[in-house]
């Protein structure tokens, strides 16, 4: 009984750490999001300056990728604020944002071969391995795009839906519904 106590408060205190931890954590994140919303509205600023005397794409380029990488942030942002609240880890916002860091690198990659291309550097021995590698590096993450979109569907379309669902795994006794929404439901094998 004694030994059922002191496991259910260590339990209990673990528990408040996770929350505590998880808490600082998003904090940081936010504030990593609004610093990088600040660096891209400056360069944004000075990019359209800029673009009275030189249309530039490098540099718009380079807004979206500080604009994906705060999409990235909330996201995982998002994640932490679902573990903070329901003690469960969701699949969903990790596929998102490896599909949000995917595209992401397409346009990095897009744009080094735009500049590779531009300067005629290509030509080159060296320019044209890294030409080819990047070539095959955008096919797989192609690849990668559509599997990600495809997981991402699949979970959607899952019977056990994969959305927040706010319960406490106490509700059971409470007189909740007692159901795990994480648990897979075995298939009945019928469609």
């Amino acid at each position: 009984m004694a030994d059922e106590k002191l496991r259910k408060h260590f339990g209990d205190y673990l528990g408040m750490a996770e929350v505590a931890i998880l808490t600082i954590l998003a904090v940081l994140i936010s504030l990593t999001a609004l610093a990088t919303i600040a660096r891209s509205s400056r360069l944004l600023w000075d990019t359209w300056h800029q673009w009275m005397v030189v249309s530039d794409t490098e540099m718009v380029l380079r807004v979206l990728d500080q604009l994906l990488v705060v999409l990235m942030l909330v996201e995982i942002l998002h994640t932490v604020r679902i573990s903070i609240r329901s003690h469960t880890l969701v699949t969903e916002p990790f596929l998102v944002v490896g599909l949000i860091a995917s595209i992401r690198r397409i346009l990095v990659i897009t744009l080094e071969a735009a500049a590779l291309t531009k300067e005629g550097k290509w030509t080159t021995p060296e320019g044209a391995t890294i030409f080819r590698a990047s070539m095959i590096e955008l096919g797989l993450l192609g690849l990668l795009v559509f599997v990600l979109v495809y997981s991402i569907t699949l979970l959607r379309r899952s019977p056990e839906k994969s959305e927040e669902v706010f319960s406490d795994p106490g509700d059971a006794q409470s007189g909740g519904s007692g159901t795990n929404p994480n648990v897979a439901v075995p298939s009945t094998g019928t469609v």
